[in-house]
């Protein structure tokens, strides 16, 4: 007989993760499963090594839209008041300056327009627009060494949250996993999920069928896969980009530094971050390579990846569309090269330059060990690449398939993933959601950090 759940999560990564979180605390909803195909919570691309640590609010990333910003800001919130909370002792994450950088007239004048006229400076209060010297007392690497003729502007914020997304999704999950109704299987891998007239049946490797009223896949790139097995996302495939990391050993940055985002690329432009767990370690990237795969280093996940395209007339044409482009076709080709050894240290540095410029090619080396693969959304009906996240609304069901920003709007997309499946579940159950964003959103610090007042004499 078929172990009987209410509700049935796929993917014990920060997506799933946050939904076991927010369903187990702020519903009563009573029959939970989650079901990890590792041995461990987060150990694909939550893992801290396997993405760059970033919560993104939208403030900094100048790829983003006003628009997404808003969205953005407010899943990213939502983090960082749990953290504030959570993580008093920064055990999972560090809190540090954070900027994006323009050099030269051209980037200064672009970076003024958006935070002046675009509105981004309205949108977030303690964003500072702020010039050569006052970049020089917060990033003294970034300035030293640079052409002083070149004009320099920053948009610059302490809300610089670094975060350990992999440690967050074990939080997560060990906050709830002993809660009556709440049960964890790790190691343990979903091979198919049925779908019958009243319920869902997932068939695992280990642990035999789950039967569930409603169920939520939150597999990554594997998402996708699933759903298009059982009819769904018919005009989606994927377009898998492996995200790696240069090192420097000494402490070059304080903080996160951002360049500025070419358009058109759905890439993050290459940044300087100071690493989570040890801030004299410094991290730039990411490179941005296509590769056929789901996974990093899995072999197995490129018969996945194969899966997922179709092998059809619109997979190819969209891709062919895509890569043709004659802004991304360069990037794609300058990007094989950073993992030829010597010459892809030696292509990759003036990007390292732009952030810091003293460092030499001696400097830095390749992170090995360090990136995963970042699924981009290919719409094969527009043969164009979908910039965001996807998330496909079935019958009793959802997949989501989270691209970056994902990990920075977990907790949001749990709360609407939680209001879906009570709906799912004929509004037999409560979720508590003014409880939820007490425990999240509202611990989020408005205000910039007072300076103290001067001692009377």
């Amino acid at each position: 007989m078929p172990k009987e759940y209410d509700l049935v999560i796929v993917g014990g990564g920060i997506s799933g993760a946050s939904l076991l979180y927010t369903v187990a605390t702020f519903t009563d909803i009573e029959r939970v499963a989650l079901i990890e195909k590792e041995d461990e919570i987060a150990a694909i691309n939550s893992h801290h090594t396997n993405n760059s640590q970033t919560l993104h609010f939208g403030d900094i990333e100048t790829n983003y839209t006003l628009e997404k910003a808003e969205k953005v800001k407010e899943g990213a919130e939502m983090v960082a008041g749990y953290l504030e909370a959570k993580d008093p002792d920064r055990e999972m994450h560090a809190k540090r300056s954070k900027m994006v950088l323009a050099v030269g007239d051209d980037e200064v004048d672009k970076l003024e327009a958006r935070y002046h006229d675009e509105g981004f400076g309205d949108l977030f209060p303690k964003l500072e627009a702020i010039g050569r010297d006052e970049i020089a007392d917060i990033e003294p690497k970034v300035v030293e060494g640079r052409d002083p003729s070149k004009e320099l502007l920053a948009l610059q914020t302490p809300d610089g949250y670094t975060v350990d997304y992999g440690e967050l999704a074990k939080a997560f999950v060990e906050q709830v996993e002993e809660h009556e109704g709440v049960d964890v299987f790790r190691g343990t891998k979903v091979e198919r999920v049925n779908e019958t007239d009243d319920e869902y049946l997932v068939e695992t490797d280990e642990a035999g069928w789950f039967a569930a009223d409603t169920t939520v896949v939150a597999a990554g790139s594997h998402s996708l896969q699933i759903a298009k097995r059982m009819g769904y996302g018919e005009d989606l495939s994927l377009l898998p980009v492996a995200g790696s990391f240069f090192l420097a050993d000494e402490g070059l940055l304080n903080g996160k530094v951002y360049t500025l985002q070419m358009k058109k690329l759905p890439f993050a432009a290459v940044h300087g971050d100071a690493e989570v767990h040890d801030g004299n370690l410094t991290r730039f990237g990411p490179t941005a390579k296509v590769v056929p795969g789901l996974e990093r280093g899995e072999l197995s996940s490129v018969a996945d990846f194969f899966d997922v395209f179709g092998m059809n007339l619109d997979s190819f044409l969209s891709y062919a569309n895509i890569l043709a482009d004659r802004i991304l076709f360069p990037f794609v080709i300058e990007n094989l090269l950073y993992d030829i050894p010597v010459v892809g240290r030696k292509t990759f540095l003036p990007h390292v330059q732009k952030v810091v410029p003293t460092v030499e090619e001696g400097d830095i080396s390749r992170a090995k060990g360090f990136g995963g693969i970042r699924p981009q959304i290919v719409d094969t009906a527009a043969k164009s690449l979908d910039m965001g996240e996807a998330k496909i609304t079935g019958d009793d069901i959802i997949f989501n398939i989270t691209p970056s920003p994902g990990a920075s709007t977990c907790l949001k997309n749990a709360m609407r993933d939680t209001q879906q499946v009570i709906e799912f579940l004929d509004d037999d159950y409560e979720f508590d959601e003014e409880g939820f964003r007490r425990a999240t959103i509202d611990n989020f610090p408005r205000e910039a950090e007072a300076e103290p007042a001067p001692a009377d004499d």
